[in-house]
C-alpha cells in the first residue's frame, strides 16, 4: 500500500473513533459495530469501510501424477489466504455512489512472496431515476449470467462460491471484474442489470497462452465488446442491489425467493484451427443460465433457516473448450501421463456444454453452541456434460 493510501486510511479510521452512532456492543447474536461515517443526520449519505479475511487450512488428496516443485506428492497439507479484502464505499450525495475494494486472493505457501494489494473494484455510479435506473462505470463485478457470477464473499453458504459461474475468471478479466459501463434498477419486484464490458487482453492472462490449438481457446486478437445481463424476480422480501454482489445466506434474517436468468455474449471471442496448416476459425461466445434462490427462516426468534439454490446453464465457448481449475492449488505441476484433471485439486470446471449446480444448507437455532455461535451444515454439487469428454464431470461438497 502506497503512503498516500495509508495516510487516507488512518485519517478515515481516526474520524470514525468518536462517532456517536456506533455504540452497539458485541455479544451472542449481535453484530459488531460498523466502521461507518454518517455524512447526514439520517444516515442517507455515508462512507463505510469493511475488512474481511478467509483462511483455508486443508489436507488435499492430490490428483494422480501431482508434483510440488518437481517432487511427487500424493497428499498436501497447506494453509493459505483464500481472500483478503478492504472495502471503502459510500453514498456521498443523493445521486452519487462510489465503491472501491482492494485486496488479494489465493496467497499460499507455493506462491510469490511479498505480493501487493490491488484493486478488485473501483467505480462511480449516478442515480438517474430513483430505484428504477442507475448508471455506473469502472473496474467492476457488475456482470451477467447468474446469481453467483458476482458472489458476496463474506456470506458464502458453502466452502467457496460456484466458480464455474465466473465463466471467464482471470482469462479476460481480473478475478471476474472487467472495465465496464452498466445500468441497473428495480421495476416493481423485477431486479435487472445490463453491462457492456471491454474484456482484458489474452496477452496478459495467466490462465492461457496466445497459441492457436485444435480445440477452442480465447482469441488473442484485440477483444470485441462483451454484452451481459441478469434479471431476477423477487417474490418475497426484496434484496439489495446497492453493490453487484449476491448474498449466499442471510443467516435466517430474510425470507427470500428469487428466480433469475442471464447471459454473456462476445463476438469472435474464441478461436481454433480446423487442422494443421488450416485457417483460423473464430467463434462467438454465448453463455446462458437460469437459477432460483430460496431462504426461509422457520422461527424469527431462533433464526433457524433453510437455504436452497439451483442453477442450470448452457455454455458455448466454441469447439471442445474445457478449463481445469484448482482453487488456490496446493500443487505446482504434474508428471508425464498424469490425470486429465491436472495437478493438485483441479478438475474440469468450465467448458462448452451443459452444467447443473445445486446446494442446500440448514441453519440451526441461534447460539446453539452458546458464545461459539451455531452450525450450518450444507451440501452442494456440480454436474457437467462437456462436449470434449465422454464422461460427466461431477463435483460434490
Amino acid at each position: 500500500m502506497k503512503l498516500p493510501h495509508l495516510i487516507f486510511l488512518l485519517l478515515f479510521l481516526a474520524g470514525i473513533i468518536n462517532l456517536p452512532a456506533q455504540q452497539q456492543k458485541d455479544g451472542p447474536g449481535k453484530l459488531p459495530p460498523e466502521l461507518k461515517y454518517k455524512l447526514t443526520g439520517d444516515g442517507s449519505r455515508f462512507v463505510r469501510m469493511t475488512f474481511s479475511n478467509q483462511s483455508w487450512i486443508r489436507l488435499t488428496g492430490n490428483n494422480p501424477g501431482t508434483t510440488v516443485d518437481g517432487y511427487p506428492e500424493d497428499l498436501t497439507f497447506d494453509i493459505g489466504l483464500r481472500r483478503t479484502r478492504i472495502q471503502l464505499f459510500g453514498q456521498i450525495s443523493d445521486r452519487v455512489f462510489i465503491y472501491t475494494q482492494i485486496g488479494n486472493n489465493n496467497l499460499g505457501y507455493n506462491g510469490a512472496r511479498k505480493q501487493g494489494l490491488f484493486f478488485h473494484d473501483a467505480l462511480g455510479e449516478l442515480k438517474l431515476i430513483d430505484r428504477y435506473l442507475s448508471v455506473g462505470a469502472g473496474l467492476t463485478a457488475w456482470s451477467g449470467l447468474s446469481r453467483y457470477a458476482s458472489p458476496s464473499v463474506s456470506n458464502i453458504l458453502s466452502l467457496d462460491a460456484p466458480l464455474y459461474q465466473q465463466a471467464t475468471n482471470d482469462v479476460n478479466d481480473q478475478f471476474l471484474r472487467k472495465y465496464s459501463v452498466y445500468v441497473k434498477g428495480k421495476i416493481g419486484r423485477l431486479d435487472y442489470r445490463l453491462i457492456v464490458s471491454k474484456p482484458m487482453t489474452i496477452r496478459n492472462s495467466a490462465v492461457q497462452g496466445t497459441d492457436i490449438q485444435a480445440n477452442s481457446l480465447f482469441s488473442a486478437k484485440p477483444p470485441k465488446p462483451q454484452l451481459q445481463g441478469y434479471v431476477q424476480y423477487q417474490f418475497l422480501e426484496e434484496e439489495s442491489n446497492q453493490t453487484p454482489y449476491h448474498v449466499g445466506t442471510y443467516l435466517g434474517k430474510k425470507n427470500v425467493l428469487t428466480v433469475g436468468a442471464g447471459f454473456v455474449t462476445q463476438k469472435d471471442a474464441m478461436w481454433h484451427k480446423a487442422g494443421q496448416g488450416a485457417d483460423t476459425i473464430l467463434q462467438n461466445m454465448l453463455l446462458l443460465s437460469a437459477d432460483v434462490f430460496f431462504e426461509h427462516p422457520f422461527d424469527a426468534a431462533k433464526e433457524n433457516a433453510l437455504t436452497l439454490y439451483g442453477a442450470v446453464g448452457y455454455n458455448d465457448f466454441g469447439k471442445n473448450y474445457v478449463r481445469n481449475l484448482g482453487v488456490m492449488n496446493p500443487a505446482t505441476g504434474t508428471t508425464s501421463g498424469a490425470a486429465f484433471n491436472g495437478s493438485g485439486n483441479a478438475f474440469p470446471m468450465i467448458g462448452t456444454g451443459t452444467t447443473v449446480f445445486a446446494q442446500a444448507g440448514y441453519l440451526f437455532r441461534r447460539n446453539l453452541l452458546g458464545s461459539l455461535g451455531t452450525l450450518q451444515p450444507y451440501f452442494s454439487t456440480q454436474y457437467a456434460r462437456f462436449d470434449l469428454l465422454d464422461d460427466p464431470s461431477v463435483m460434490y461438497e
